[in-house]
């Protein structure tokens, strides 16, 4: 069983972020630093297939587990990337049963899914056998949900009866999007969906997280809520911030000649 999986069973809190560029060397600082999970994004960058492989070679040389935010419904991209053998993946913007339902499919060998057979780095290039991959350790993946739509919570009381999904995390500003209330996020509308779809979910026993900011104010108002999974901040914003901080200061000590 994977490192994540192992914490998620164990009911463990799991802090960690987002790494967006392509140096393979962002997700190993990331486990030195001392996350415990790293959130690799091909949905909104540019990282190629070959990215995401050394991203999650330099994730495990810092033994930090990976999950790898796909992009939208492709079957193609998900397929690569099941190949690489990722701690886990994440399916953004999701909405209803049906989907979900064929989505969580494609990463499941028949006769529980309909994930085609092809296995490389997920075994190890051969150290693992294949037979053993497909009817034990494939199941190990972590399997998680974004919450970023309202039809998704309310369908979520028939959605958590679909079998091997891990977690739910919430996206809030696509969330606030389709609440008309775009990147109002703290609003009244997003932060009362929240608490709903949360309520659903610990009903049932179900793991909840959130992505979403980096600010002190962004992360206590997300810890007070209590979720088991929670992501801030990204490497871009890091860079940014601490780079943008170092300069002011020099620029305050700066001598005119």
């Amino acid at each position: 069983m994977n490192l994540l999986k192992k914490k998620i069973e164990n009911k463990e809190k799991i802090l960690g972020t987002l790494v967006s560029l392509t140096d393979p060397c962002l997700c190993e600082i990331m486990g030195n630093i001392g996350y415990d999970c790293v959130w690799i994004d091909t949905e909104h960058t540019y990282m190629s297939y070959k990215d995401v492989l050394c991203h999650l070679n330099g994730a495990r040389s810092a033994n930090i587990p990976a999950v790898v935010r796909l992009p939208q419904d492709d079957l193609t991209e998900t397929k690569r990337i099941l190949e690489m053998g990722p701690d886990g993946i994440i399916f953004p913007m999701v909405k209803s049963f049906d989907e979900i339902k064929r989505l969580i499919e494609t990463t499941l060998y028949p006769p529980f899914g309909t994930r085609g057979f092809g296995p490389l780095r997920a075994i190890g290039y051969g150290k693992t056998d294949a037979a053993e991959y497909v009817k034990e350790k494939s199941f190990d993946m972590v399997r998680l949900l974004q919450i970023e739509h309202i039809d998704m919570i309310d369908s979520l009381e028939e959605i958590i009866k679909i079998p091997y999904i891990d977690g739910f995390i919430f996206g809030p500003n696509d969330l606030s999007g389709s609440l008309n209330d775009f990147l109002n996020v703290y609003g009244d509308k997003t932060m009362s969906e929240i608490k709903r779809a949360v309520n659903i979910l610990r009903k049932h026993g179900k793991v909840t997280g959130l992505a979403g900011g980096m600010s002190e104010n962004d992360i206590k108002t997300w810890s007070d809520l209590d979720f088991d999974m929670l992501f801030c901040g990204a490497d871009w914003c890091f860079i940014y911030n601490q780079g943008k901080n170092t300069l002011e200061t020099m620029k305050k000590y700066k001598k005119e000649k």
